[in-house]
């Protein structure tokens, strides 16, 4: 039985990876003039780049890209300049989506809802607000590879997903074993987390892509709306009590 569901963000619980990259892009081209990289990145190419990384693991990707480097203070600013113009932005574009926020709030009365994500903690909660979701992921329940960890890291690395399994078992209760959907990787080093694809904000024109990667990196399952994961969860709870 599921007893907690560890939530990507970004592109997952509401659009805003396009519009990010849009306020991204302005930053992070601004960074790499400024190390001597002459190329520009629009919004899209930055986007089939980044996706899934944090704006420091992209930019110093880029800059090497090019033969550049980007010494670390000019990082640090880069990284705090971008995290305001891409919280500014989503706080104004985003809203509620019911399609969202139903099916999550009865999942929530079965299972415990954590978000795991490459973003930091200042833009998730931005986020939250502005599509009311606060109320059913709380801060303790907020896991981000930017802040939650004493070394910043991005995904794929899965020392996000192992600090966040960690932290969903302990709050799930102590000493009983917990089962949940999550990321491939191990948690823990011991076991993997089942992992359910939820495509309900690809763009159309991404869609058969994004699913058969899905498929490729060994997903349980893929469903096309929180309605639809709802739905499934709801299956598997029956089967295991049978």
């Amino acid at each position: 039985m599921t007893r907690v569901l560890l939530c990507d963000a970004d592109g997952c619980l509401f659009p805003s990876e396009e519009p990010a990259f849009v306020a991204s892009a302005g930053v992070t081209n601004r960074l790499l003039a400024q190390v001597g990289v002459e190329r520009s990145y629009d919004p899209d190419e930055l986007r089939a780049i980044a996706v899934g990384k944090n704006f420091r693991a992209t930019a110093l990707e880029l800059a090497s890209r090019h033969g550049a480097t980007i010494d670390p203070e000019a990082l640090q600013r880069g990284v705090e300049d971008e995290r305001r113009a891409v919280i500014e932005h989503l706080s104004r574009v985003l809203g509620p989506d019911p399609a969202v926020q139903e099916p999550l709030a009865r999942m929530s009365e079965r299972v415990g809802l954590a978000v795991v994500s490459s973003s930091a903690i200042e833009r998730l909660t931005a986020c939250f607000t502005a599509t009311g979701l606060d109320d059913l992921f709380p801060h303790e329940r907020r896991f981000s590879a930017e802040d939650s960890l004493p070394v910043p890291t991005s995904k794929p690395d899965p020392a996000i997903y192992t600090f966040a399994g960690r932290g969903a078992r302990r709050r799930a209760g102590r000493g009983r074993r917990r089962r949940g959907l999550g990321h491939r990787h191990a948690v823990g080093g011991r076991r993997r987390l089942p992992t359910i694809g939820n495509v309900q904000f690809v763009p159309p024109d991404e869609l058969d892509e994004r699913v058969e990667a899905l498929r490729e990196a060994g997903v349980a399952d893929i469903v096309g709306s929180w309605a639809e994961l709802e739905a499934l969860l709801a299956r598997g709870a029956a089967v295991s009590r049978r």
